[in-house]
């Protein structure tokens, strides 16, 4: 155990020396599909009038038996105009996840990334989280659902911080070190018009930070997917839909369509950032009438020619080798491979963190204790 706990030491401390400070962005050096410099141009050099504007919707934190039918009602069967199937990414925590809904949601074509394995408070753990931290929350969390849900964890790709907390450069370091693509946990105040498009970590950020500490290494090929904040009725920003401080009544569809509208033609007339809708699933739930003027969003949406709903890798993708809306649409839409899954219902499953009892659903064998920390297989 000595030795074992030797090593890890000098792992962490290897990466430590590793890490060099951002330097400001050299647009020539940094060049696409690899890097982008964090500014508001356009990938590829592309005109406004000719880039596909992306609708990313997104959901965090557990899917469960209480929230899955929101997803089957709102997503099931959309396509956009080029008759490709809408997409959505979903933020998943741990804790209460049902890994056979998880494996439905993958199926259905939508995207599956990581929201940590704990979701724990209080939120300065995330702000003073280690290298190694970090690496037991979302690395271990690939291996937990890609073993549960039964999905391949190339298919996770993003990140997405608890309480949008970022813990400096550790979390994105741990995406480097595991092949994870992007994070998309980092509100942007100051870039709302014109947006401020993804950018790779090679070189430092412009990016304001709002919820430090915010990253100051150079981690060549991570990307950020900044979260360009919305506007709410009093001019005030919010990250998170449910999160805006003065939004229109709660039971009034028509307002909520118009205001959904306001903060998308700020993209669709600007230069044309990826659209962010995200939000919890119990806002929806409780909300009737948002549930329903979202809905109407999405079905204009689906039926404009250069407007597009897609999973936020896909999005990632076409800024990585940007071309313009005319070919665009022609392009082979993108295919998951299903899975399958022999659903197991397992419980009681003691637990080290709660010392309660939990019940899970996976796909294949139950584990002999709960996943948690440290024990992503339960074994």
């Amino acid at each position: 155990m000595k030795g074992f706990l030797l090593t890890v030491l000098l792992v962490l401390a290897v990466k430590a020396e590793e890490l060099t400070l951002a330097e400001e962005c050299d647009a020539d050096a940094c060049q696409l599909p690899s890097c982008k410099c964090s500014n508001t141009e356009i990938p590829g050099g592309l005109d406004a009038r000719d880039v596909p504007q992306f609708v990313i919707l997104t959901f965090d934190d557990a899917v469960t038996v209480s929230n899955i039918g929101t997803y089957r009602n709102l997503l099931s069967g959309r396509t956009n105009s080029n008759n490709c199937p809408a997409g959505a990414t979903f933020y998943v925590s741990h804790e209460y996840t049902n890994y056979q809904l998880v494996n439905e949601l993958y199926n259905m074509g939508l995207e599956i990334a990581l929201h940590s394995i704990s979701h724990q408070t209080p939120q300065t753990f995330w702000a003073e989280g280690t290298y190694e931290d970090m690496v037991n929350e979302f690395a271990d969390q690939i291996t937990l659902m890609s073993h549960f849900a039964n999905i391949p964890s190339s298919a996770m790709k993003g990140v997405r911080m608890p309480f949008l907390q970022l813990a400096g450069n550790n979390s994105f370091q741990v995406m480097k070190d595991y092949g994870l693509d992007y994070d998309c946990s980092w509100p942007t105040l100051q870039f709302r018009n014109p947006g401020l498009w993804p950018y790779t970590l090679d070189y430092s950020s412009t990016q304001d930070c709002v919820i430090p500490p915010c990253p100051t290494a150079s981690i060549p090929g991570v990307w950020v997917l900044p979260m360009i904040t919305w506007t709410d009725l009093s001019g005030l920003p919010c990250s998170m839909v449910d999160a805006c401080v003065n939004p229109p009544p709660r039971n009034d569809e028509e307002a909520w369509y118009q205001f959904i509208l306001t903060n998308f033609e700020r993209h669709y007339l600007g230069n044309r950032t990826p659209f962010p809708f995200y939000v919890h699933e119990w806002f929806l739930a409780v909300n009737p009438a948002v549930m329903s003027a979202l809905r109407r969003f999405l079905d204009l949406v689906n039926n404009l020619n250069d407007v597009f709903m897609v999973n936020t890798a896909g999005a990632m993708d076409w800024i990585k080798n940007p071309v313009p809306v005319s070919e665009y649409v022609s392009q082979s839409c993108s295919v998951q491979t299903p899975t399958t899954c022999a659903s197991r219902s397992c419980g009681p499953l003691t637990s080290d963190h709660t010392q309660m009892n939990y019940w899970m659903t996976v796909c294949g064998e139950c584990p002999r204790v709960y996943p948690w920390l440290g024990n992503p297989l339960g074994a």
